[in-house]
């Protein structure tokens, strides 16, 4: 029988074995065991009602820092669609889905005059995974604008988190991991539309300068420890420019593991372990991944199915 077959009916789009991982940033294949992309809230919330509580749940958004792993993602991956890609602003709130693209809404920051969220140009996720990991970039971060977000657990109730409930923190929140976010509203600054196309301007060119934005990358492949920098702790191990398959430590910022053009999800691992034990040794830090990886590598996998264990972080 059809894993699909034993799934709650929906109106939007429902796939079994679907290659998900072509659309990350990596562009490296990668299944989902199956795929559902709702067509409005009140299909995923139908959804998620009726779902076996058996079955893993996995959300993602545009894939910006997402690996992957050889073996696929077991059980539902939901990806939000068309219906959770809108910007409404009254005064100086917007009101954004979760699908989003962070540099579509600093967009819309710009177009209506509203300033403080320039640095959103710079962060190529959807706004639901960026709420989720308090993303940011050039001293500012999600925290910062946030007043409140929307989402639905997995049992399938609407929740709200208001910006104090969510306990921002570097890179992480405290909004709860078995929630996906659907809609969020943030706040912007009136009085600065002098300087705001100048600083996303200024964003814009500094990224190009200083990141592989022209190969194939999932942004900052580990964090900064406390106190220091991921990329040059990297650089003085000696790994700028170190390979394995078609993966490789980009020449122009070494935290970046850039897919040459033929990398395997475990080329991309791998090399990121090695680089992580040579920083370790070298100099006795060691490196967390900033990029997720999901489900599970191919030898681990052999018999994988529809209730078995994978990620449950809405990510970017």
């Amino acid at each position: 029988m059809s894993v699909i077959e034993n799934l709650p009916p929906v109106r939007g789009i429902l796939k079994e074995n679907e290659n998900i991982g072509k659309r990350s940033f990596f562009g490296i294949e990668g299944y989902a065991e199956v795929l559902f992309v709702p067509e409005d809230i009140d299909d995923l919330v139908f959804f998620l009602k009726n779902l076996p509580k058996e079955v893993k749940v996995t959300v993602l958004g545009a894939m910006s820092n997402v690996l992957i792993r050889s073996g696929g993602v077991p059980g539902i991956v939901i990806m939000l669609g068309k219906w959770f890609d809108k910007v409404f602003v009254e005064d100086d709130i917007l009101e954004v889905g979760a699908a989003v693209n962070c540099s579509k809404l600093s967009a819309a920051a710009v177009d209506n005059d509203l300033g403080g969220l320039e640095f959103l140009a710079g962060i190529p996720g959807t706004v639901g995974g960026a709420i989720r990991m308090n993303a940011g970039c050039y001293g500012a971060d999600i925290s910062g604008v946030l007043v409140e977000c929307e989402g639905v657990s997995f049992s399938g109730r609407i929740k709200w988190y208001k910006n104090a409930d969510s306990d921002f923190d570097y890179r992480t929140s405290k909004i709860s991991s078995n929630l996906i976010v659907t809609r969020a509203w943030f706040r912007g600054v009136r009085g600065v539309n002098s300087s705001i196309t100048r600083k996303v301007n200024e964003m814009i060119t500094t990224r190009r300068k200083t990141q592989p934005l022209d190969q194939r990358s999932c942004g900052s492949a580990f964090k900064n420890p406390e106190g220091k920098k991921a990329w040059e702790l990297i650089d003085a191990a000696g790994c700028r420019g170190l390979k394995n398959g078609g993966a490789m430590i980009s020449e122009k910022h070494c935290n970046f593991i850039i897919n040459t053009g033929n990398a395997t999800a475990d080329d991309i691992e791998d090399l990121g372990e090695s680089v992580a034990k040579k920083v370790f040794d070298n100099s006795g830090i060691q490196l967390e991944w900033e990029i997720v990886r999901l489900g599970n590598r191919r030898e681990n996998n052999e018999t994988g199915n529809l209730y078995g264990l994978s990620g449950n972080d809405p990510l970017r």
